[in-house]
C-alpha cells in the first residue's frame, strides 16, 4: 500500500489526548494501535526509583527507542550495557531482550513500532546530538523560537521510529508555521519538563475554523497527531516543551524527518525545518 492510500479516521479527542502518563512506576504502555489514534506507533513509560528491582522485557517484532527523561540508569541488551543519563537515547533493533535498572530515580520513555528488518543497536548521546548543527538548531524567531533536537533521525538506521525533544522560549509557538505529514508520519507529543503551574495549549485540525482539538497540556500528557496540522503555544511566564515520536507509515520509505506540507497561508517562508534536511 503506498502512504498515499491509507485511509484514515476522523481526529477525535477521546483517542488522540492521553493525560498523565507519568504518573505509575514500572512499565506501562499507554499509547497503541487499536486503544489510540495510532497505526504503528507505540509509547509507554519506564519509571524506577531507588531501591526499585531491574525491569526486563522483550520486544518482539517492535524496534524500540529508550529516551531518558530523567534521572539515570542503565540499559542492558544484546550483551551490552549502556549508562544514560538526562535527554540520552538507545535504538534497540526488534527481537531484543532489553534490562532496565538504577540505583535511583530512571525515567525512561519508551517508543516503538513494528518491523520486518532488524536495525544495529544504537546509542546516542545527548551531549553529541548538542554539537552538529543538523541535529540541534534553534528553529523560528519570537514568538516561535523554539530549540530543536533530533536524537533519532537521520543519524540512526531505523525502519520506521523517530524522536527527539523541543523546548520553547517562553510563552512561545512551536511546531510553526502549521504543517502536516499525514502521508508519510503519524506523530505524538509528549509534555515534558513543563513544572507545575506551566501548561500549554495543543492545536490539532484539517479545518483551519474548527479545530478538531485545542487542547490544554501539561508535563506528562501526550496528544497523537494521526493527521492534520498540529501548532501549539505556551502559557506566558513557561515554555512548552515536548519529545516528539514519530513513526513512518512505509518501514524505511517513509522515514524522513523534514518532509512537511505547510499550512498554504503560511508557506511562503518555508516550514522552519531546513536545517535538519543538510
Amino acid at each position: 500500500m503506498s502512504s498515499t492510500q491509507i485511509k484514515l479516521e476522523k481526529i477525535d479527542p477521546a483517542t488522540c489526548v492521553v493525560k498523565g502518563t507519568d504518573r505509575q512506576k514500572g512499565r506501562t504502555i499507554s499509547v497503541e494501535p487499536g486503544k489510540t489514534a495510532t497505526r504503528n506507533l507505540f509509547y509507554g513509560r519506564i519509571i524506577i526509583e531507588a531501591g526499585d528491582p531491574p525491569i526486563a522485557f522483550e520486544n518482539a517484532g517492535h524496534e524500540t527507542g529508550l529516551i531518558c527523561l530523567k534521572g539515570s540508569g542503565t540499559v542492558t541488551t544484546a550483551g551490552q550495557t549502556f549508562a544514560m543519563t538526562q535527554y540520552d537515547a538507545l535504538y534497540v533493533p526488534r527481537d531484543s531482550a532489553i534490562t532496565v535498572e538504577s540505583g535511583g530515580q530512571f525515567d525512561l520513555a519508551e517508543l516503538s513500532s513494528p518491523v520486518e528488518r532488524q536495525y544495529p543497536l544504537q546509542f546516542v548521546a545527548f551531549v553529541d546530538i548538542r554539537k552538529d548543527p543538523a541535529l540541534h538548531f534553534v528553529a523560528g524567531k519570537p514568538p516561535t523560537e523554539r530549540d530543536l533536537n533530533i536524537l533519532i533521525g537521520k543519524n540512526v538506521e531505523a525502519g520506521r521510529i523517530m524522536a527527539g525533544v523541543t523546548f520553547s522560549s517562553e510563552g512561545n509557538w512551536t511546531s510553526w508555521p502549521p504543517h502536516e505529514h499525514q502521508n508519510m508520519l503519524e506523530e505524538a507529543y509528549l509534555y515534558i519538563d513543563m513544572p507545575a503551574p506551566q501548561f500549554g495549549i495543543q492545536m490539532v485540525y484539517t479545518d483551519t475554523e474548527y479545530p478538531e482539538i485545542a487542547q490544554v497540556v501539561r508535563e506528562g500528557d501526550v496528544v497523537i497527531m494521526p493527521q492534520g496540522y498540529h501548532p501549539n503555544v505556551a502559557a506566558p511566564g513557561g515554555s512548552i516543551n515536548f519529545l516528539w515520536m514519530m513513526a513512518a507509515n512505509r518501514e524505511g520509505d517513509d522515514r524522513q524527518f523534514g518532509v512537511v506540507n505547510v499550512q498554504p497561508e503560511y508557506a511562503q517562508g518555508g516550514s522552519g525545518l531546513e536545517a535538519s534536511r543538510k
